[in-house]
């Protein structure tokens, strides 16, 4: 995947369940068909970490539930760090599971910039972000 295709309030409510959730980690999942993104679902970060994220299971599940049964694919992932790196990072690279792309959230000079990856076979590469 070379791009994933976001809607501006796709980005604000990634953005605003980011800073809600600050100072952990947030994380969520992405829907969608080929590279755009159709729904947003928020995950609860079970880790309850700053540096780390692990998806709530029953929450993943019901969000996955919810995309198959509206005709979409995971198409994301998305997660943040709130005290950097603006990249993914080797845990992310060690845990990824999905054949997905991932919008990595990051805090720079005090406002969030989202990169997008995709990761495959230990390695990360960019995706484009485009918003329209």
């Amino acid at each position: 995947m070379r791009s994933l295709i976001l809607t501006a309030e796709q980005m604000q409510t990634m953005r605003r369940h980011i800073e809600a959730e600050l100072p952990l980690e947030a994380c969520g999942l992405l829907g969608g068909k080929d590279s755009r993104v159709k729904s947003v679902h928020p995950i609860r970060n079970q880790a309850q970490s700053p540096v780390r994220f692990v998806m709530n299971p029953r929450e993943q599940l019901n969000a996955f539930d919810w995309i198959e049964s509206h005709e979409m694919d995971l198409v994301g992932i998305y997660h943040s760090h709130p005290a950097g790196p603006e990249t993914v990072s080797a845990t992310d690279i060690a845990e990824a599971s999905y054949a997905v792309a991932h919008v990595v959230w990051s805090r720079m000079d005090g406002e969030w910039k989202p990169r997008g990856f995709w990761i495959e076979e230990g390695q990360a590469s960019d995706v484009n972000l485009q918003v329209v």
